[in-house]
């Protein structure tokens, strides 16, 4: 996991994790990734106002988080099966071969 301010624009094959602070479904699903091998980067929108933007843009105007992108595409508020079925079709290399 990496946390960085960037946008999906910038990381179009991986997996991106727009959160913000005290979001409890934000951490909720950043919790349980910890258990998994999934690669991601963490961009927090309070932070990085065009990745609000981007949140924004995909969700209807809302800033809804979490907000994942996995390949380019947006899923707002996935859960970890959902998140983890994405990157299985459309980022395979994300997870890494050690547990």
């Amino acid at each position: 996991m990496q946390t960085r301010g960037r946008s999906v624009s910038e990381e179009p094959a991986g997996v991106v994790v727009y959160w913000r602070p005290m979001c409890t479904y934000c951490m909720k699903l950043l919790t349980q990734l910890r258990f998994t091998r999934l690669q991601y980067t963490k961009v927090n929108i309070w932070r990085d106002p065009e990745a609000a933007a981007f949140v924004r843009s995909v969700a209807d105007g809302n800033e809804t988080v979490p907000t994942v992108t996995v390949a380019g595409r947006a899923m707002v508020n996935p859960s970890k099966r959902e998140l983890l079925e994405a990157v299985e079709t459309y980022a395979p290399h994300l997870l890494s071969e050690t547990d």
